[in-house]
């Protein structure tokens, strides 16, 4: 069946596997061969560490051969290499998958803009870009969206693991610490963050003659914005599957009844800061 796969059959097909690290309907065989052909040439070249799908050389002397040709690590998840998002990207389709979503916001950003002025300003969001990104990368996450004070990242099966949950819950106190949420002098930068576990539809939206974008569309990334919204400065809000999925439910953390806007049902979430930790 998989060699009389349609376009859409195809796309589809490539973000499962892109995402999950597994077939539903398998590949064509000249697509695997390919794949095939391509990584036996990139092992030839020596790599402390390869792209998961091409097994191009991310890091040591195979990276540096392959730098000045613009060949290095994807901007989404150091676990890939930019020739493989750019695939995925211009792969018009997607695919359900049960992940985790992490939605970090500065709180106060509008009072902020006027206390500091433009310049200081835009540093100050880029350095907050920077730092939650850092936390999140460094887990295997992807950095899906940065926008205006607002920083998502979605850890998927693939590449953050069966745990990915605990690992997003991981990710998020590590943000709330390294913009000093833990310091007496007060954070640089107050930020909320809500974690969700659930299934939404990923994929990619835009044109192949424009820029493409990963999208995560569904009822669990809305319900994690509005966990995000919700929480108070310095706080982070787990939802009750997160909770249970990372580990979560049987410690003795704060429980809290919440009516979310676009949620039709009262939502209960587990109230987590970095003293709770």
């Amino acid at each position: 069946m998989a060699d009389n796969m349609t376009p859409r059959e195809l796309a589809d097909e490539s973000w499962y596997w892109y995402l999950n690290g597994q077939n539903k309907l398998g590949f064509p065989r000249w697509l695997i061969r390919r794949l095939k052909n391509t990584q036996k040439i990139f092992d030839l070249l020596p790599a402390e560490r390869r792209c998961l799908q091409c097994h191009m050389p991310l890091s040591g002397l195979g990276s540096a051969v392959l730098r000045p040709l613009d060949m290095h690590a994807s901007m989404l998840t150091p676990r890939l290499c930019n020739r493989c998002e750019k695939m995925i990207l211009s792969t018009e389709g997607g695919s359900e998958v049960e992940l985790s979503l992490l939605f970090a916001d500065m709180r106060g950003s509008t009072r902020l803009a006027e206390q500091k002025g433009t310049r200081e300003y835009i540093d100050l969001i880029q350095r907050f870009y920077k730092t939650a990104a850092q936390a999140i990368i460094e887990r295997n996450g992807m950095v899906n969206r940065l926008i205006g004070d607002q920083v998502i990242g979605m850890f998927v099966p693939r590449f953050s693991g069966p745990q990915h949950a605990a690992v997003a819950v991981d990710a998020a106190l590590d943000i709330l610490r390294r913009t000093g949420h833990d310091d007496s002098a007060g954070p640089w930068a107050p930020i909320g963050i809500g974690v969700h576990c659930g299934v939404a539809y990923v994929g990619a939206v835009g044109s192949k003659e424009g820029l493409n974008e990963i999208a995560v569309l569904g009822n669990a990334a809305n319900l994690t914005a509005r966990l995000s919204s919700s929480a108070a400065e310095g706080e982070l809000l787990v939802s009750e599957e997160a909770a249970a999925a990372g580990g979560l439910a049987d410690r003795k953390l704060e429980k809290r009844r919440l009516t979310l806007k676009g949620i039709s049902q009262p939502v209960s979430a587990t109230v987590m800061n970095l003293e709770s930790a």
